[in-house]
């Protein structure tokens, strides 16, 4: 059999990575709307993580995260590459995430959601911050003080007290829709985080921002925010205020 001729070619749409929790089943999701196959070139790999989030199963993700990163598509150049988990971030260290990754993955950049949230709260000039969580105080604490040493009070906190992925994941938007009621009641505060990817909070930031007369930030969508950011992408408009930063 002969060889047929060939050219070799490149695909001009930006190209993003995301590195996710074995057991999130939200964030993947999430990001398949905010970059749809028209807009962009999304590349997914998962990593380890244990069914419950502990301190524990977080630092057995630094050891992980390089082999996570190089299951990633490695002919190819990335725009950004997000590494998917708040908490993840928080406990290992943002500058540790993106070294990890970084020497793994041929990139323009490296974020996360907590490097993504402070940047957000920053864009938006907002300084006192209600947060919700769904996690265990030993996960969601840190989150608090890693806001706090970027600059930012954070007057009020709730957390649901939850340490199963696997029903994180599950929480009815309801719920979280009234912990940010609740949270935002409790101390005045000019912007409210929903802390985790895992967390369903998409379709509820608008309406909680006409709710609240505050802006509301998640998770996943401060991170697709700033790798839209990143790659020169629009920031579809149904994400809430930080579409209009």
């Amino acid at each position: 059999m002969s060889a047929f001729p060939y050219e070799l070619s490149n695909d001009p749409q930006p190209v993003l990575g995301l590195i996710v929790l074995q057991v999130d089943e939200t964030i993947e999701q999430d990001f398949r709307r905010i970059f749809p196959p028209e807009l962009a070139k999304l590349h997914v790999t998962r990593i380890p993580s244990g069914e419950e989030l502990t301190p524990d199963t977080i630092a057995t993700m630094e050891g992980t995260l390089p082999a996570a990163a190089r299951l990633l598509p490695q002919a190819a150049r990335f725009d950004a590459v997000g590494y998917g988990c708040t908490s993840g971030t928080t406990l290992i260290g943002a500058p540790r995430v993106h070294a990890l990754v970084g020497a793994e993955v041929d990139t323009a950049a490296v974020t996360d959601p907590l490097s993504a949230a402070l940047a957000a709260m920053r864009a938006l000039g907002l300084r006192r911050i209600g947060v919700v969580s769904p996690y265990v105080e030993s996960v969601a604490g840190p989150i608090k003080r890693a806001f706090e040493a970027a600059g930012f009070a954070v007057p009020a906190t709730l957390s649901f007290g939850e340490e199963v992925e696997a029903r994180v994941a599950r929480i009815d938007p309801a719920s979280i829709s009234a912990a940010a009621g609740e949270v935002a009641g409790r101390a005045q505060v000019d912007g409210v985080f929903l802390s985790c990817t895992n967390l369903r909070t998409l379709d509820i930031i608008a309406p909680l921002e006409a709710k609240l007369g505050v802006p509301v930030l998640s998770s996943n969508q401060v991170l697709g925010w700033q790798m839209a950011r990143m790659a020169g992408l629009p920031v579809p408009a149904w994400m809430g205020r930080i579409a209009d930063v």
